[in-house]
């Protein structure tokens, strides 16, 4: 076993940083204004997101686990010997160690996360927790093109470990241009292991994402704190408020932060305005059905080979193999 790394990763220094206000400055301009979640996850927005998996009202995660306990064996005979399992924003893969048990000699493990100090700490739990297997963490934004490690033996193929049902964080033109990367990155012969939300009850849906004890809130919140430390911004947390629900038309939960009152704040040096009840929206959740989402993979070049879904039907794990 190796890891790749000796210290904390890093997340590209002054290039990083001016990406990030590029992209807020751009969201907060717009109409309506919007930051990418993706920007959620600093060292405590990620601690406050694995609260979030542990609430009782949070029923994705509970349920994902649960599969992945029961069916991971066969998804690991699905995935084949001497694979390189690449791990899409991997968290603090407690789902993957599931999955990484029941994997016949792996060529290695690779998480990919934005957030780097949580990365690492993963990434070295991981290499004591699992000394046979290469743990070769990358900090990458995954939603662009990264550069895969070298393994220190040739895998037999490349697979892609995406759960959570994080897909569903992107509009399905997004979706389908990053399931095209993960063709590309894989190549023939390669798959897919990727968890979705699937369509239920509103009343369900909408409870996970405005939990009673408000970590949901304090996480949302939680983005404006990082842009005023970061970037030197002036929001005043106090006048912005939570609100998360479910739309019908889209098929999925938005989440918002929702001004309270007519205000300026200052980003990068210019000045923004609000109005009340003007909102950022800061996450989308889309939910599908099976069909739906084997057909937005499809067109990626990708086949459905295997569904593992709970007796509820509220969540899938999906085997996918790359055609070709």
């Amino acid at each position: 076993m190796s890891c790749a790394t000796t210290g904390p990763p890093s997340l590209g220094g002054r290039e990083s940083g001016l990406t990030f206000l590029e992209d807020v400055l751009t969201g907060l301009r717009g109409r309506p204004k919007q930051i990418p979640s993706k920007y959620f996850y600093d060292e405590r927005g990620s601690i406050l997101f694995d609260r979030i998996c542990q609430l009782e009202e949070y029923y994705l995660t509970r349920t994902e686990l649960d599969l992945m306990e029961r069916f991971a064996p066969e998804m690991g005979e699905a995935l084949g010997a001497g694979a390189m399992l690449v791990e899409f924003g991997s968290g603090s893969s407690v789902k993957t160690r599931y999955l990484l048990d029941c994997l016949k000699d792996p060529a290695a493990y690779v998480p990919v996360d934005i957030s780097g100090e949580h990365l690492f700490k993963t990434s070295l739990e991981l290499a004591s927790d699992y000394p046979e297997i290469e743990i070769l963490p990358v900090c990458a934004d995954f939603t662009r093109p990264f550069a895969l490690p070298r393994p220190s033996r040739a895998p037999a193929r490349v697979s892609v470990y995406f759960p959570g049902s994080t897909i569903g964080n992107f509009v399905p033109d997004q979706a389908a241009a990053i399931l095209r990367r993960i063709v590309d990155l894989c190549g023939a012969g390669g798959g897919l292991i990727i968890g979705i939300d699937l369509k239920k009850a509103v009343g369900d849906v909408e409870a996970a994402y405005n939990d009673r004890l408000g970590v949901t809130a304090q996480f949302n919140l939680n983005l404006l704190e990082r842009i005023n430390r970061e970037l030197g911004a002036d929001f005043d947390l106090s006048n912005f408020s939570h609100r998360a629900f479910y739309n019908p038309d889209e098929g999925r939960i938005e989440m918002h932060l929702v001004s309270r009152k007519s205000q300026s704040v200052r980003v990068g040096g210019e000045s923004i305005s609000f109005s009340p009840s003007d909102t950022i929206c800061t996450e989308y959740s889309h939910k599908y059905t099976v069909d739906e989402f084997s057909t937005v993979a499809a067109a990626a070049g990708l086949t459905l080979e295997r569904e593992w879904t709970d007796p509820g039907r509220q969540f899938a794990v999906l085997h996918f193999k790359i055609r070709g």
